[in-house]
């Protein structure tokens, strides 16, 4: 095993191939590693994401005194069958490609049992190993640019189900209506890492019923703000979910943390009850009219100009809304980000324990729109200290982030050249990640990365050679390397830059130096 330096909040574990994989994750997995937040495994990796502050080094022992055996017989998990149609687009080519012929491809894919290695690119979507190895087959030299839900395919050792349409190079045998991904089962995902999987040939699979996803209209009384104007855009976010990664769900979350815990403590709720992230202001947001009393509120982050009816109201500091009353937030001169924090917390439906909104795998509810009625929670015994926090306003000015090495920094040609280059803040930025614009970084190697866990604050380049930060909705795997992780404490600063202006980073020791 090699210990890879990931940032300050994560340790990247590389081993020989995916039996060392899934023996090393299950016994993270099964041990109590402090400060461990999510285990990751990958092709030939396993992420392990800590809380911020945590002891790397002391965890890189922890790892370090591990027992794992990959010739161990993994442990026991749901056994899930899977009816498929064998009709897909590419069966006679993997029969061509295997010798096997097409009615052969589909007694190896059902006469072998499959087991869930880690998930991918989609939440539902799973890597599933162990087949018969007569089916590892190359992915297909021209992607498709839209694969159907349902679709069953192969690529190199492993099969899987696509849950959602999406672009996809695997090779497409066969079709299923299995209900990947439900957020109305107390575990959305069908297919979690270590269930063994069977797949089952049919002339037509079952249809799922109609009507699983319906949610049940908010109420549009009581305790309810109403959103009047989204603005560019608008979210609901709290500290996000944990846990899930292996599954194909990121953490998400408030891309300014600290933003979205300083109005919380103003309004006296919890660190990580959900409020509004509001991207470069435009946004209304109206109390309902019979509110049982006046709402206590906060806007922080991005100083966005503030009224309640027409009447200006501070930044930092508590804001009444009485019934039917009406803030205005309007662009702020600087920063991108800021965060409305309501006195008892915004109640939309959590998933997986999180009521964030992650843009790039759909889970959790949908960006706001005009119209949206959002329940707010009763109000917390303890009551607000102050009125007013003094806080910097993020910068307009060339932006200096802290970043230590990343885990493949050997994949360009010179890794300073990160830190001696000044970057501009591309206008395709989004909640997933901040794109760099400015002198390519050049890669000195073109072979493929097999797919590996990805961090928030993760530098990524790909082959073109301009950087991608990554923020709040990363991916949670990815096959470009990287080759910086910036500090922990530094991404929420990340999060603040705009759209034309400049980064620069600044190189620092990693806390926990690489293995031999």
């Amino acid at each position: 095993m090699k210990v890879l330096p990931c940032g300050d909040a994560a340790l990247l574990l590389e081993v020989a191939g995916l039996d060392e994989v899934l023996a090393l994750a299950d016994a993270a997995r099964a041990a109590d590693l402090p400060g461990v937040l999510d285990v990751v495994p990958a092709a030939r990796t396993v992420l392990l994401t800590a809380a911020p502050g945590t002891d790397l080094a002391a965890l890189r022992r922890a790892v370090e005194a591990l027992t794992v055996d990959p010739s161990a017989a993994p442990p026991e998990g749901d056994t899930v069958e899977i009816e498929v149609v064998y009709d897909g687009p590419d069966l006679e080519e993997v029969g061509r490609l295997t010798g096997l012929g097409a009615d052969g491809v589909v007694e190896a894919h059902t006469g072998t049992p499959w087991r869930v290695a880690f998930g991918g690119f989609a939440p539902g979507f799973a890597y599933l190993a162990g087949g018969d190895e007569r089916l590892h087959v190359p992915r297909r030299d021209e992607p498709r640019t839209s694969v159907p839900a349902g679709s069953v395919g192969l690529a190199g050792e492993f099969s899987g189900v696509y849950p959602r349409s999406s672009p996809g190079g695997w090779q497409l045998i066969g079709r299923t209506t299995a209900d990947l991904w439900n957020e109305e089962r107390d575990q959305p995902a069908l297919l979690r890492p270590g269930a063994q999987v069977r797949f089952v040939r049919t002339s037509e699979p079952e249809r799922a019923a109609e009507g699983a996803h319906d949610r049940v209209p908010t109420p549009r009384c009581g305790r309810v703000v109403e959103v009047v104007a989204p603005g560019a855009f608008a979210s609901v976010q709290d500290l996000g979910r944990v846990g899930a990664a292996a599954t194909g769900v990121g953490r998400s979350g408030a891309a300014d943390r600290g933003a979205l815990a300083l109005g919380n403590r103003l309004v006296a709720n919890p660190p990580g009850a959900a409020g509004v992230e509001v991207t470069f202001g435009g946004f209304v947001l109206r109390a309902g009219d019979d509110v049982p009393a006046p709402l206590l509120l906060a806007v922080t982050g991005a100083p966005a100009p503030a009224d309640v009816d027409g009447t200006p109201v501070g930044h930092h500091a508590l804001v009444v809304l009485r019934a039917g009353q009406t803030l205005r937030l309007g662009p702020p001169p600087a920063g991108l980000r800021s965060y409305v924090a309501v006195r008892g917390g915004i109640t939309v439906d959590a998933v997986l324990g999180s009521r964030s909104t992650d843009v790039l795998s759909g889970v959790g509810p949908a960006a706001l729109s005009p119209g949206d009625v959002l329940p707010v929670g009763p109000e917390p015994a303890e009551l607000p200290r102050v009125d007013v926090a003094p806080v910097a306003t993020p910068s307009a000015g060339v932006l200096t982030l802290r970043a230590v090495p990343g885990p493949r920094d050997d994949w360009v040609d010179d890794p300073a050249a990160l830190a001696a280059t000044t970057w501009t803040v591309s206008g395709r930025s989004d909640r997933v990640g901040m794109r760099l614009e400015g002198e390519p970084l050049r890669r000195s190697r073109t072979d493929e990365l097999p797919s590996e866990g990805m961090v928030r604050g993760a530098i990524q380049v790909p082959p073109g050679g301009e950087p991608v930060l990554f923020l709040a909705d990363h991916p949670v795997t990815g096959g470009y390397p990287v080759v910086a992780v910036v500090l922990d404490a530094d991404v929420d600063r990340a999060a603040q830059a705009r759209p034309g202006q400049q980064i620069r980073f600044r190189l620092v020791r990693s806390p926990v130096k690489e293995s031999p």
